[in-house]
């Protein structure tokens, strides 16, 4: 394409980026309603390396100065030859904008944008960074006034104007971008994608709500936190109080053992999600880091984004005493199912978990309860390229 025809249409993406409107939400009154976090960021380009390049774009102010956002952009080989679907990266604690995880979906034939959310830059602290990514950072005692000055504020302020960013590039098509994260990365997915409904996919891997319920910092973190101040970060920062507006389809990706989110938090949550939309991934002894090669995260993003084959459907988990089953829709044949339980109680991550084989009769999956009382289960499933997904879990006292 002609190289004054992409200037020309980058013109156009950013005069239409910054009179673009909020989204509307049902949650009106959410503390990213600042016209500037929906805007194209101001950005500066740097060093490319094969097809990741770094960049700097604006954040919010903090304490009272300006802030500039980290980030990798990676490119398509085929980057200039039309449009190409795009996502947005989302780190986890202890985590930074990850080089490696760009490249992935580069190669993959996605623009990507994967940022630092910690105030970090490619080398360290950066001097015009926000807050970093401590807990005695996120979880401080603070004011209504000082909402605009907290960890999870600026976080979600800057995967917002990421995305905006992404949405300005001539070369990304902006009804195709989708989202994922990584455990805190995975909190925060469930709070963006709840809010900025111009995303057409989402993906949080781990990360939930309802953290003050059950969550490895409910007893740690938030309760040494001043009670004021915990309910309202509760009330401003918990995915719990959005999630009920996601509006793109979103797949839970988690383990049963997951020490950060365990699995009665994580089934509050992604029950807030319309049935038509939710999408789960329970899978057994998962393990907990920032893995970003889940090819049921790919599978899940390249078919809405690029019309691929889907993952497997489940139905309703209908239980009939001591029978289990669900009906499963699958474009791709099945290759397994199971039925997965414990029979543990106590702290979630501690339980220990069996799999069995269960009967798979073309769409119907079905399987026999063990006798043993209390149990937890769930019916998992495993197509031909060995992408899993599964049902809902039911507790049996």
């Amino acid at each position: 394409m002609n190289p004054y025809r992409w200037f020309l249409l980058g013109c156009l993406a950013l005069a239409w980026s910054a009179c673009a409107p909020i989204p509307p939400s049902r949650h009106a009154d959410h503390p990213w309603t600042t016209p500037a976090h929906w805007r194209t960021p101001a950005f500066t380009s740097g060093p490319r390396t094969g097809c990741v390049e770094e960049i700097f774009y604006e954040g919010p102010s903090f304490q009272g100065k300006p802030t500039r956002v980290f980030a990798y952009l990676g490119r398509p080989a085929t980057s200039g030859i039309g449009r190409s679907p795009a996502m947005v990266l989302v780190h986890g604690g202890g985590g930074k904008a990850f080089r490696d995880w760009a490249e992935h979906w580069a190669k993959r034939g996605y623009v990507a944008l994967a940022m630092d959310l910690a105030g970090n830059g490619p080398a360290g602290r950066l001097p015009e960074g926000g807050p970093d990514q401590a807990d005695a950072t996120k979880f401080r005692n603070f004011t209504e006034a000082e909402v605009g000055e907290m960890w999870t504020y600026h976080a979600v302020a800057n995967v917002l104007r990421g995305h905006s960013l992404l949405r300005s590039l001539p070369d990304v098509d902006p009804d195709r971008i989708g989202l994922t994260g990584i455990s805190w990365g995975g909190y925060l997915t469930c709070l963006v994608a709840s809010i900025d409904h111009r995303f057409q996919v989402a993906v949080p891997v781990y990360g939930c709500g309802f953290l003050g319920d059950n969550s490895v910092w409910k007893d740690g973190s938030l309760a040494g936190m001043a009670p004021d101040s915990r309910e309202r970060w509760l009330r401003r920062f918990d995915p719990s109080q959005y999630l009920d507006d996601v509006r793109c389809p979103i797949l839970f990706l988690n383990g049963t053992t997951d020490f950060a989110y365990p699995l009665d938090s994580y089934q509050k949550s992604y029950r807030l999600v319309p049935g038509q939309l939710r999408h789960l991934a329970i899978v057994t002894n998962l393990p907990h880091g920032h893995i970003w090669t889940f090819g049921e995260v790919d599978a899940f993003v390249d078919h809405r984004l690029r019309g691929t084959a889907p993952l497997a459907r489940p139905g309703a988990l209908i239980r009939e005493g001591d029978l289990l089953r669900t009906r499963v829709v699958s474009k791709v044949p099945l290759k397994s199912a199971s039925l997965c339980y414990t029979s543990d109680v106590g702290p979630w991550n501690q339980r220990r978990w069996v799999s069995a084989p269960a009967r798979l009769e073309g769409s119907m999956v079905t399987s026999m309860l063990p006798a043993v009382r209390p149990l937890v289960a769930y019916l998992a499933m495993v197509d031909d390229r060995g992408l899993r997904v599964s049902t809902d879990f039911v507790e049996i006292p």
